[in-house]
């Protein structure tokens, strides 16, 4: 079938990307779904940081690629084998999506599945096809999902059944600025009532970490960010206290705060000066969550005699440690119960014509979640 999509040719393209424009929107070639393979209209796909870090080129991927790794949509065919998604089911399409043969996946940590990795790495689905073409020429997929495009072909485990009430413009987020940050707080903190917790940065994945650590109890929460015009969305959705990254008297008002620091920092953007704050609020015997990627390469420093001493934690959260199947049906279950109001985080709602000018509104820190509406 033919259809359109959204496609990257080039990274590391100068800004305003409203000019460069890295993402082309052109009509690619989409087979049908293989065997163990599901096809899925795109309803909606979120617009994350992560897509700027691949347009940057601060993570190279196998080009042409047809962007989009957040999303939702219908099904609309199924390949032999799939037994549990039908045509007319609605979905959250998400990036994790394990083997279930490796280690990780035995326990229960799929984000670190050993199976998939290669292929995604080479532009494949994580069953090693691909599905995409122009002209004759490959097009390859991004992160197993593809979602800046009409129709994606994925993997069962790529996606997760939801109920057709929630609207498919919110459930997009689920699939990865609700599972990262939630899951952060839920799955890799552990996050217990009573706790003092603190965000930086205040984007999709930020304020949804926010958002799970008022349902887990914790207190203080604050959300820093060097936008300040997102502090006001933080307190909104849970925060107790709220500081600029800018100010210059951030660390001593956190630590009097607390009496001497928060329990768990959330360190979202990935900012070399954002983790040596994140350290600095941090109490004796506390841990840095570290959910913010940099750029693949990049080296990060601290002192190690204090981080011994002091008996600190750094600890990764790549997606939110999610087992999505466990995971998102809950999440949505507090979204539909009022306690994680997802949808207050949509900025807005856009068409393909727009997409190259919302990379520059995010990158700016003037949005918090576009939602792009392929069949829109």
């Amino acid at each position: 079938m033919r259809m359109t999509a959204a496609v990257m040719y080039e990274q590391g393209l100068p800004k305003p990307y409203s000019e460069t424009k890295p993402f082309r929107i052109e009509e690619v070639e989409l087979d049908g779904p293989g065997e163990d393979e599901v096809l899925v209209e795109v309803q909606a796909a979120g617009l994350c940081h992560s897509d700027l870090s691949q347009v940057a080129g601060l993570r190279r991927r196998k080009l042409p690629v047809v962007g989009g790794h957040e999303g939702a949509g219908i099904v609309r065919d199924v390949g032999r084998n799939v037994g549990d998604l039908r045509p007319g089911d609605h979905v959250v399409m998400t990036v994790v999506s394990g083997c279930g043969k490796c280690r990780p996946c035995f326990e229960s940590r799929p984000v670190l599945c050993e199976g998939v990795t290669a292929p995604r790495t080479q532009g494949l689905l994580s069953n090693g096809a691909r599905r995409l073409s122009r002209s004759g020429q490959p097009v390859f997929h991004y992160s197993g999902v593809s979602a800046f495009a009409q129709y994606a072909v994925t993997v069962p485990n790529s996606l997760i059944k939801i109920d057709s009430s929630v609207p498919l413009d919110v459930a997009a987020m689920f699939g990865c600025a609700v599972v990262t940050g939630a899951g952060s707080v839920f799955n890799s903190a552990k996050v217990r009532p009573g706790q003092a917790v603190a965000v930086i940065g205040l984007g999709g994945v930020g304020l949804n970490a926010v958002m799970a650590a008022k349902v887990s109890g914790a207190s203080p929460i604050v959300g820093i960010d060097i936008n300040e015009g997102k502090l006001a969305l933080a307190h909104k959705l849970g925060a107790t206290h709220m500081v600029p990254a800018q100010d210059p008297h951030l660390v001593e008002a956190v630590l009097d705060l607390t009496k001497g620091g928060v329990d768990f920092t959330f360190e979202v953007s990935g900012a070399k000066s954002a983790m040596a704050t994140a350290n600095a609020i941090t109490r004796k015997g506390g841990e840095v969550i570290c959910v913010g990627l940099g750029a693949s390469n990049e080296m990060y420093q601290y002192a190690h005699a204090a981080l011994v001493t002091e008996e600190k934690v750094f600890r990764g959260s790549f997606m939110g440690s999610c087992v999505p199947g466990r995971d998102i049906p809950r999440y949505l279950a507090l979204y539909q119960r009022g306690q994680m109001p997802v949808n207050e985080l949509k900025s807005d709602v856009i068409a393909f014509d727009k997409l190259n000018l919302s990379l520059d509104l995010l990158d700016r820190g003037e949005v918090v979640r576009q939602i792009l509406l392929p069949n829109g």
